[in-house]
């Protein structure tokens, strides 16, 4: 492993700490490098504050070193003023000499702007370091600015022989997770911006699709109601968090989730809402929890027959089949 891959997985590491805190901005980590000692580091906190770059220079104790440093950026820095002033300014400013980003902003104010100016200043510039790993570090944001919708992610649970659930028209639903892998459920609750049901599930379950078993906010609660039936004694409707119910098509829904910012979508069923996700291709991500309960008959559970990557987790002793949509596609920036 070269220095420089070894300096960019430390701002990988570092850009991290900022999830469940920075969206709808992306996950970003730097690292500022003198004569191969860190001297500063820094990440995206939280949205509306400094970035990584901000805080790795604040953190330099003697900042006469930075003219003869090397920043490390798992993103290209910014160019435009938002919330915050373009940090390629404060590397031109503070006259760091070296760049080295982990891959290019596909957010179109920046896209490539921010290395421009910096090689016409005449940095020395290298883009590309760890660019995989730097893409699926922000492969929500990535989708969300290419696709012009949120990035989704289908979960489910699912009997030993292909059930969802039992067959019902009331009643509880079959309990086919365990009190320790509901806790990851309540984990991806956190993590994503809102999550999403069907009618059938609504009516059913009942649910308040909040953050219960972890640590964090609770996402906004999006509900089909394609016949406006769902009565509003439903704990969806119970003011605790946003929900908002349509009757449109999937696309138009996530054209419209697109417009409000929802950068994260989470789909947790039923199977007839799971399955429309995946025919038309709109998923990016999937977590199917293999339950050793045996249900002999029910709602069968949705099928992937198409995928990119795959690969089987065993969390609490219980295995979870994650799949990703062809990795090229769904992870990695288009060129």
């Amino acid at each position: 492993m070269s220095k420089d891959e070894i300096f960019m997985r430390r701002c990988i590491q570092l850009a991290r700490s900022g999830q469940n805190h920075v969206a709808p901005n992306p996950m970003v980590g730097a690292v500022i490098v003198h004569d191969d000692v860190i001297i500063g580091e820094g990440y995206h906190v939280r949205c509306g504050e400094a970035h990584a770059e901000v805080n790795a220079v604040r953190s330099v104790k003697n900042k006469e070193l930075l003219a003869q440093s090397t920043i490390y950026v798992s993103l290209e820095p910014c160019s435009h003023y938002g919330k915050t002033p373009p940090c390629v300014d404060l590397i031109l400013e503070r006259q760091i000499p070296r760049v080295v980003i982990g891959c290019q902003d596909p957010f179109e104010k920046v896209a490539g702007r921010s290395i421009q100016k910096l090689r016409e200043a005449g940095r020395q510039i290298t883009v590309g370091v760890l660019e995989q790993e730097c893409h699926q570090l922000i492969s929500h944001f990535i989708t969300f600015n290419r696709d012009k919708r949120p990035y989704i992610i289908l979960k489910w649970a699912e009997s030993i022989d292909g059930f969802i659930d039992r067959k019902r028209t009331e009643g509880a639903a079959a309990m086919l997770s365990t009190e320790l892998t509901s806790m990851l459920v309540h984990k991806r609750r956190a993590e994503a911006d809102a999550i999403m049901v069907g009618t059938r599930t609504a009516l059913l379950d009942n649910p308040s699709l909040t953050v219960r078993h972890w640590h964090g906010k609770s996402p906004i609660r999006v509900v089909t109601d394609r016949h406006s039936t769902l009565p509003r004694s439903l704990q969806l409707f119970d003011g605790k968090v946003e929900t908002l119910v349509y009757s449109s098509p999937l696309t138009d829904i996530l054209s419209d989730l697109y417009q409000r910012g929802i950068q994260t979508l989470l789909i947790e069923g039923g199977s007839q809402l799971l399955q429309a996700f995946i025919e038309a291709q709109l998923w990016d991500e999937a977590f199917i929890e293999k339950s050793k309960t045996s249900l002999k008959n029910g709602v069968k559970a949705p099928q992937i027959l198409e995928y990119g990557y795959t690969e089987t987790e065993r969390h609490f002793g219980v295995e979870i089949v994650h799949f990703e949509r062809t990795a090229s596609d769904s992870v990695l920036m288009a060129k």
